[in-house]
């Protein structure tokens, strides 16, 4: 079984084709948009895993939470390719596939959320532990046990986490960002199981409604109007 894996709910970009238990994962270009360098990115990746689109059975991609633009990429190029290929597509939370990526048993997952907040999720053995939330860091909810592994660039955007977090987590990994790999490891039993969705039933996972702040709500925190 062969799938195409699409993360870029960040500014690091990256895609995974999962060759029948192979990974073969390459990064988006640096310093160039997502909306860009994707689909030749896709296609010179297939081209070296010696594949084609009709050699695939689905498409799985990235459904957030994360950059709003990114997500939106992310989920367009799927649906697209899925429609022109007439390929299922599975869609694969972003912190889920994080706390996989992370090899962690228990897992507080912390990707930064711009806008003063901090995405949120807890996961036990890659399985979520409740909702993906966004909040402010000094509100995060504490576990009530040890133990943990606290992962994501949020750490690092907001100091005060590790702080809050001090008294349940035994391991740090601010430096695990989303990546495709994790998606395509996730993606593939899913597949197998017939767990996808049509082309047309794919859609982003944003969490926050919120794009933007409005000119008051950039001055009320000391931004410019």
């Amino acid at each position: 079984m062969n799938l195409l894996a699409i993360e870029t709910s960040t500014d690091l970009g990256s895609i995974a084709i999962w060759r029948d238990g192979e990974l073969l994962r390459r990064d988006c270009p640096a310093g160039r948009s997502h909306s860009e360098t994707l689909l030749p990115l896709i296609r010179s990746t297939l081209h070296e895993a010696g594949l084609g689109f009709s050699d695939l059975g689905g498409i799985a991609f990235a459904a957030g939470p994360g950059s709003f633009t990114g997500l939106r990429v992310a989920c367009g190029v799927a649906q697209g390719l899925a429609f022109a290929h007439a390929l299922p597509v599975i869609p694969v939370g972003t912190l889920e596939a994080m706390a996989l990526a992370s090899g962690g048993e228990k897992v507080i997952i912390l990707l930064d959320a711009r806008m003063g907040e901090v995405y949120h999720g807890r996961f036990a053995d890659s399985v979520p532990l409740g909702e993906v939330v966004v909040c402010q860091p000094s509100a995060l909810p504490l576990p009530d046990s040890g133990g943990w592994l606290a992962c994501g660039n949020g750490l690092a955007a907001y100091p005060v986490l590790r702080e809050r977090l001090a008294g349940c987590v035994s391991g740090w990994l601010p430096e695990l960002m989303p990546d495709a790999g994790a998606v395509a490891r996730l993606a593939a039993p899913r597949l197998a199981r017939g767990e996808s969705v049509d082309a047309a039933a794919a859609a982003p996972i944003y969490v926050r409604n919120k794009v933007a702040l409005t000119v008051v709500e950039r001055l009320a925190i000391g931004g410019k109007a």
